[in-house]
């Protein structure tokens, strides 16, 4: 195979109370990566679109390029050679799993070419290796439902230990980013190190309810549970017109609000692409209000995540 080109989903990830343990996939926005083949050994990134310049162009250093050296040399191969094309079609810094669209793309698209000697499930700790690259911190939360689709839980990462569950046919995500950046690195470092006890168990309380409520297509319990009494207090100051965003979306019909990953994207969920609507048109308004630009993406739970596309 001499060309190959791929689609990563954006993500929504934490959702609430679910800190590194929860994330979902959308069905837009999302990188897609090209792959193809050339005579001479070794990955060459030859364009990206869409970065404004501001990654960078050393195979090593960037995720998705990263992801495939890391998986060429876990497969012991070192005959093969591929020119790298990757469109950003995302802001960076958004909190919607820009650097994990980008690693999960890049890892499907060598896969693919490769004759896909790995399976997806297979493919997740490679593609956390990109977040490793770009952030630091090799977390799931995003790669892993922008790689497998649907709606995840980490229940560990050492053993890793990942699995989806399933949602309502009806729950609709309203992303709405602001036209603000904020660097993950910066959001992980203003985290506390220690938590109370009664949040914990509050905490606790709220991730068991999403859960149950996800899976029981219970909307009143999901909207009870998407409380964050731990992280979004902390993250939320980064954030202008946070409360006025959450509780204008609140207000417009959604069951809950909160940061999506690290920010300053926010999400919320709905029952219904109607609701799901009015609560953006309302989240987009009042940061208009605040004069912050913003745009929005409506959109059902993407059950598929990453996929090869076609020519």
């Amino acid at each position: 195979m001499n060309f190959v080109k791929a689609f990563a989903p954006a993500t929504v990830a934490n959702v609430a109370c679910g800190f590194d343990i929860f994330g979902f996939a959308v069905k837009e926005p999302g990188d897609t990566v090209e792959l193809r083949r050339r005579d001479e050994p070794g990955i060459v990134i030859t364009d990206i679109t869409g970065d404004e310049g501001r990654l960078p162009r050393n195979a090593e250093k960037n995720s998705v390029t990263g992801v495939m050296l890391y998986l060429l040399k876990h497969l012991g191969i070192t005959d093969f050679g591929c020119e790298v094309v990757l469109h950003k079609n995302m802001p960076l810094g958004s909190g919607m799993g820009s650097s994990a669209a980008s690693a999960v793309a890049g890892v499907v698209a060598i896969n693919e070419m490769l004759g896909k000697p790995l399976t997806r499930q297979e493919l997740l700790p490679f593609a956390m290796e990109g977040e490793r690259i770009a952030s630091g911190s090799a977390h799931a939360d995003n790669v892993g439902p922008s790689l497998l689709g649907g709606f995840v839980v980490i229940r560990s990462y050492n053993p890793l230990d990942i699995f989806t569950i399933p949602v309502p046919g009806d729950l609709y995500c309203t992303l709405v980013h602001p036209d603000i950046e904020i660097n993950t690195k910066d959001a992980r470092f203003i985290l506390r190190n220690e938590v109370s006890l009664k949040n914990t168990i509050a905490q606790m309380g709220n991730v068991a309810g999403l859960v149950a409520g996800l899976m029981q297509a219970d909307y009143d319990l999901i909207s009870r549970s998407m409380v964050d009494v731990i992280i979004e207090p902390v993250r939320s100051i980064l954030i202008p017109q946070f409360k006025e965003v959450k509780q204008a979306a609140i207000d417009h019909g959604a069951l809950g609000c909160s940061i999506s990953g690290s920010g300053p994207s926010l999400f919320a969920l709905s029952r219904g692409v109607e609701n799901a609507q009015k609560a953006g048109a309302a989240m987009k308004d009042t940061f208009a209000d605040a004069g912050i630009a913003s745009s929005l993406h409506v959109s059902s739970i993407n059950q598929g995540g990453a996929v090869v596309l076609t020519e």
